[in-house]
């Protein structure tokens, strides 16, 4: 058990905890769900990019799926091996593209022709041969939310079939291109089978195509997102997910790849907060604590439901607004949530804040980011100190 009186009083609040072994335990179940196949588990770095957490994953053998420079860099010092990394996103700079190029990761993955000219033009420059795979957006509706949904042709990611097979053959026909793999992402916080086993079959059915005209590739990469119990949904079971995409594979010798994120930490990880007070204003109660939605943005961004418990606390509960010191309506953890009285210095913990958390954070209100803290074999470390003001203006120049 947690306790989480104990780390409020050593490292205090707001405050974000993980549980290294639970992070562990996920990783675990989703490689032996894909067991009977070649497969690599890509963590997806932007769920939660702390060193410690993608080097506690390196260790266990995952790779990372990363959409930015910084992403890949943070992968490299936390140890995960070239031939692991991924570098995706809709949109990279020529420098963003060199620089992978150069560290000879295993793929940059392709949202488009324009991309794919860029790639081949700076690895003609650079006088070698970039491995690529290409983003299908197979238009299939994951039915989550809007925010996070990928697979639609609405969304800007991805390029459409037709679109794919042109650069598939481009690159193959290309001194400086080497295309591997194929790739397809359809939207974060899945539910629901299937849509994800309708568009791996659409994907597959594209591989089987590009074979057809001998282009051969090595790597079937499923993106992630996986769901999470935020509050009662209905979740995947990994072996599922699992089988749901093997059986679309018959036939075809692929490595799978699959890039959870929220899946490995989400459940691992909670927010904890300190009541500064409440008030009442004609009936409508408040809850103020010390954390905000620059510290959670989730809740604000998304309306996104997160469990709330009071620390070792009880009573009659009655509905209560969650919210933050930060100037805006916005700033809430939950609304009308049924609750106990609260006095100042209770403790309030928000569950599932493990990815998408702190990733998020701001500095908005010249408010200090929170300390983490991990959990592992029932000792606690501290893996990212609390920002101080002078950590926010340290980079600021003022003209005098």
């Amino acid at each position: 058990m947690i306790d989480f009186r104990a780390l409020a009083d050593t490292y205090d609040t707001p405050l974000y905890i993980y549980d290294f072994d639970r992070i562990t335990r996920q990783y675990e179940a989703l490689k032996k769900a894909f067991s009977g196949r070649k497969s690599l588990i890509s963590y997806a770095v932007k769920a939660n990019s702390n060193l410690s957490v993608v080097s506690h994953l390196a260790r266990l053998g995952s790779g990372a799926d990363c959409v930015s420079i910084g992403e890949v860099r943070r992968a490299l010092m936390a140890g995960v091996p070239k031939y692991r990394i991924i570098f995706s996103g809709v949109g990279k700079r020529d420098d963003e593209i060199e620089e992978a190029l150069e560290k000879d990761i295993l793929l940059l993955n392709l949202e488009s022709e324009a991309e794919m000219e860029r790639v081949e033009a700076i690895a003609a420059e650079k006088g070698i041969k970039a491995r690529i795979s290409v983003r299908v957006n197979p238009n299939i509706d994951p039915k989550t939310h809007p925010y996070i949904s990928t697979g639609l042709h609405e969304n800007k990611f991805g390029v459409d079939i037709e679109t794919a097979k042109r650069i598939y053959i481009r690159a193959n026909n290309s001194a400086h291109l080497d295309p591997v793999g194929i790739h397809f992402h359809i939207g974060s916080q899945l539910t629901e089978l299937d849509p994800i086993k309708e568009a791996s079959m659409i994907v597959a059915d594209l591989v089987r195509s590009l074979l057809a005209i001998k282009i051969e590739l090595k790597f079937f990469d499923v993106g992630g997102g996986l769901g999470i119990v935020y509050d009662e949904e209905t979740t995947i079971e990994p072996y599922d997910y699992a089988q749901a995409i093997l059986s679309t594979l018959h036939g075809l010798d692929l490595t799978v790849i699959c890039e959870p994120g929220r899946f490995m930490v989400g459940n691992a990880g909670w927010f904890l907060t300190r009541v500064l007070y409440e008030k009442v204003n004609e009936g409508k109660r408040f809850i103020i604590v010390d954390g905000a939605m620059n510290d959670l943005l989730r809740p604000s961004l998304y309306n996104a439901y997160h469990k709330i418990e009071v620390v070792d606390k009880s009573g009659d509960e009655s509905p209560a607004d969650v919210v933050g010191p930060v100037c805006e309506s916005g700033d809430f953890f939950a609304k009308n949530r049924p609750l106990p009285p609260t006095e100042p210095g209770d403790l309030i913990v928000v569950h599932s804040a493990g990815a998408y958390g702190f990733a998020m954070a701001s500095n908005y209100n010249t408010r200090p980011r929170p300390a983490e803290v991990a959990f592992e074999g029932g000792k606690e470390r501290c893996i990212r100190v609390r920002e101080s003001f002078e950590d926010l203006i340290r980079l600021e120049k003022m003209c005098l």
